[in-house]
């Protein structure tokens, strides 16, 4: 199997899940004119159609990942011709998921919820799409309709244009949100390379580990996240800030805040980039405090001229109200509740549960607090130039540093979504992800997000047994990646050294009596 292949391997299984969106992807269905033709009649109104197209999502989804691993086989020495099999990869596999139904995910016609609210002239910071007429035929999820807008004010115009330019259609008011995704995605085939190549490392092997990433473009094209451009936004920021340009790095800093407000973590890195190496604590706190003001004055001529201020700051605990099996501090609290509970704790439970996670909450502002003071000292390295130490080496610390905020707030809090992975591995890429156990770490998180998102939510019709339905998904989903990593002899050895060191002694012993005959057959060769 060539690169060739691998990338033709990712494009089928893109297919595949366009295919299976038919039956199981997402759709308001109370007002969506989509579920009155034959196709998708066909797709989602029996049990032996919608399982077709679970296995067809499952099948699909594996299928990209195991090119994606492929790929990084097939383009081992990351040389400059590289980047062109990356970019057609890209293309070919982003392709079919942009005219899929949303799979995984809901979000998206939470989107359309708010925009009608922004339209009707609600606030969405204090009213959840419940406070419309009919919301339930909107399509959301119903977690999510009694919750406060935790998303900023650029994501709100967005919205209220996609309803506006919709005329009432969702399926039409789904294309900028699809759209706002590509661009996200764009901005970091873009700005990752980028930032790699600018820190000292391979731009193509960066590009093909967070980009192409099957669990990026699941999450990102194919469920519709806005994490998408607030991502590629904070990354092209952290770029500029980088590479001298800081107020140009702030303000695309800022507009990934106004997407969704957790990239507030970056600010007080971009300061420490803006302060640079040699700084002391008068210039860094200057610095701080004018990235600070920057930021904050854009923030609110945003909020003076949609008229709703700072609202977003008391929306920013949303995401907070849910919890997670996976979650550690989401686990614990919820496992500690419960035994409190159980021992006659009564309504006790729960407030352990939400003292734990305040805890936990609290600890991650102190971590992100302490990694921006504490002095960001560039390690010793061979090959960097001595006159490097205050800029590039500089840089790629204090985005470590980063890199690490963000992992302490995500791994701290109740809930951790599937692409809040993709939040943390942009960060600790360009900063250098090392071949060995931390690439393989990659590798296990890809498969198991890969596994959460299949077997996470379905769109599924009532008289439909979402049981066995969910049953297929992940015996599927789980046999499908036990065999890429265990049984599969081309690309389980990524995942276990040990196997493929074994793997290549046996196919370097099954040459050497093929070797001896063709000698035997001619001996002057």
């Amino acid at each position: 199997m060539t690169a060739r292949s691998a990338v033709w391997q990712g494009f089928a299984g893109s297919v595949m899940l366009l295919l299976g969106s038919l039956g199981v992807g997402w759709m308001a269905t109370g007002s969506s004119p989509l579920i009155r033709t034959w196709l998708f009649i066909l797709a989602r109104t029996t049990p032996a159609a919608v399982i077709t197209c679970t296995v067809l999502l499952c099948v699909g989804a594996l299928l990209m990942l195991r090119a994606w691993l492929r790929l990084r086989q097939h383009l081992e020495g990351w040389d400059p011709s590289s980047h062109r099999v990356l970019v057609k990869a890209l293309a070919l596999w982003t392709a079919p998921m942009m005219a899929a139904l949303p799979l995984f995910s809901r979000d998206s016609y939470a989107y359309i919820g708010q925009g009608r609210l922004m339209q009707q002239g609600l606030d969405p910071y204090t009213n959840g799409i419940s406070a419309l007429s009919n919301y339930y035929n909107l399509g959301p999820d119903a977690l999510w309709t009694e919750a406060p807008t935790p998303y900023g004010p650029i994501w709100l115009w967005l919205e209220q244009a996609a309803v506006g330019l919709a005329n009432g259609s969702p399926e039409l008011a789904l294309i900028p949100f699809r759209l706002a995704s590509l661009l996200g995605v764009v901005l970091l085939a873009v700005y990752v390379p980028r930032l790699a190549a600018r820190h000292g490392l391979n731009p193509e092997r960066t590009l093909w580990l967070v980009v192409l990433n099957p669990v990026l473009l699941i999450n990102f094209i194919g469920s519709v996240h806005n994490d998408s451009l607030m991502l590629g936004l904070v990354v092209a920021g952290i770029y500029y800030a980088s590479a001298k340009h800081p107020v140009v790095g702030i303000v695309l800093v800022t507009l990934s805040i106004a997407i969704k407000p957790i990239t507030l973590i970056a600010l007080p890195f971009v300061g420490l980039l803006w302060a640079g190496s040699q700084a002391g604590w008068r210039r860094k706190f200057g610095l701080w405090a004018a990235t600070l003001a920057i930021s904050m004055g854009i923030m609110a001529a945003m909020g003076v001229v949609n008229g709703l201020g700072f609202g977003w700051l008391a929306a920013l605990n949303t995401p907070g109200a849910v919890w997670i099996w996976y979650a550690p501090v989401g686990l614990f609290s919820r496992t500690v509740g419960f035994m409190v509970t159980l021992l006659g704790g009564g309504a006790a439970g729960g407030v352990v549960t939400g003292v734990i996670q305040t805890v936990g909450q609290g600890a991650s502002i102190l971590a992100v607090v302490a990694l921006a003071l504490v002095k960001v000292r560039p390690p010793r390295a061979d090959g960097w130039r001595a006159d490097a130490v205050d800029d590039t080496r500089y840089s790629r610390a204090a985005m470590r540093r980063m890199a690490w905020a963000f992992a302490a707030v995500v791994l701290l809090a109740p809930m951790i979504q599937p692409w809040y992975m993709l939040w943390l591995l942009a960060f600790f890429a360009v900063t250098g992800v090392k071949d060995g156990w931390p690439l393989r770490v990659v590798y296990f998180l890809s498969v198991f997000f890969t596994l959460i998102a299949l077997t996470d939510q379905l769109s599924v019709f009532q008289w439909i047994p979402v049981v066995l339905v969910r049953g297929v998904a992940i015996g599927v989903g789980v046999l499908g990646a036990l065999w890429i990593m265990l049984w599969d002899r081309k690309v389980r050895g990524l995942f276990r050294p040990s196997v493929a060191a074994r793997d290549e002694e046996r196919d370097a012993a099954a040459e050497r009596p093929v070797a001896a005959r063709r000698g035997a057959v001619n001996p002057g060769a």
